[in-house]
């Protein structure tokens, strides 16, 4: 008896862009657990296509964060362990503390009008989808990265922290958490403008402890009683 596909048949016209599509719909949705493997042959069996769109969606989704890549086992829908969020916070916290420091110093009054809309967009989606919240605070970050004048600096932190944003959209947050994280990008704001005198780490380590557990556990900032207890 033929195996039922979990997906429609793809226009070919658009293919990639199609399947990428539908894959990340899959994921967000639940219909492709965390941590489930993708297999290149199975998928194309499923979509009706060959494995050359397939790989390229997947390398795409990789792109984006929602799809990790494991040497010699394959692709996987993104999972983190606790631990794996503290490292990679940890090492972001350092490296978003700069950039925070250089956007400051660099912000055009253009610059900051536009990362205003996003905050404003930001705060206003709190009924809104955890893919398109998440969009949003991702665009935020984003942008600050961006207006750092660094690209190394930006593309590092983007690679670095694209599986945490599609790791955070895959978690079950509390409704009454979800203000809270929406309104920490407030002091981030206030930084940049000049209006903090708190410094850029505390700044990005308070924000980041809003939805995270021991952000810097893994950082030479961690509290000195977590360093003793190690």
């Amino acid at each position: 008896m033929p195996k039922v596909s979990r997906f429609a048949p793809v226009a070919v016209n658009t293919l990639k862009q199609n399947i990428t599509e539908l894959l990340s719909e899959a994921i967000f949705s639940g219909k492709l657990k965390p941590g489930e493997r993708l297999n290149e042959s199975q998928l194309s069996r499923e979509f009706h296509v060959s494995r050359a769109p397939i790989r390229e969606a997947l390398q795409h989704l990789q792109e984006q964060g929602l799809v990790m890549n494991s040497p010699r086992r394959g692709m996987f829908v993104v999972y983190l362990e606790d631990e794996d969020v503290q490292k990679i916070n940890s090492v972001r916290l350092i490296l978003e503390a700069e950039a925070l420091r250089l956007a400051r110093a660099k912000m055009k009054k253009a610059q900051e009008t536009a990362l205003l809309k996003i905050l404003e967009a930001l705060e206003n989606s709190e009924t809104a989808t955890p893919f398109s919240r998440t969009r949003l605070d991702f665009d935020f970050h984003k942008m600050i990265w961006s207006i750092s004048g660094n690209d190394c600096l930006e593309r590092t932190l983007q690679g670095l922290t694209a599986p945490l944003f599609a790791h955070s959209v895959l978690r079950i947050v509390k409704s009454d958490k979800v203000r809270h994280i929406i309104f920490s990008h407030r002091p981030l704001m206030a930084f940049l403008q000049g209006k903090s005198k708190i410094s850029a780490e505390e700044i990005i380590a308070d924000h980041l402890r809003v939805p995270w557990v021991q952000p810097d556990r893994f950082s030479s900032l961690a509290p000195a009683i977590e360093q003793r207890s190690k």
